[in-house]
């Protein structure tokens, strides 16, 4: 079966588990991705083929972030994978 295609109703549900249960990661994503790094928090707003959108909080200032992906993705469990993957680059760059 294949997974589900990323219409605005995947993204909403995608959106609301990773603001809900991985917030360290979207703030993360902000930081390193969104090249926000003084960001102190950030939320999921939309994810699509080509990337995701992100609202962060930096220095006081709510500032929109669009972070694109290095493909183009055909599904929610591409999305998955390569959240997934995002984060781990990212904290292997944050690590040194």
């Amino acid at each position: 079966m294949a997974a589900d295609p990323l219409t605005p109703e995947i993204s909403d549900r995608i959106c609301k588990h990773m603001n809900d249960d991985h917030a360290s990661a979207v703030l993360t994503y902000a930081q390193v991705f969104g090249n926000a790094p003084a960001a102190q928090t950030a939320a999921m707003s939309a994810i699509d083929p080509l990337g995701m959108d992100l609202t962060a909080q930096v220095d006081g200032s709510t500032v929109s972030l669009r972070i694109p992906f290095d493909r183009e993705l055909t599904d929610s469990e591409d999305a998955h994978q390569v959240l997934i993957s995002m984060i781990k680059s990212a904290r292997k760059l944050t690590a040194t």
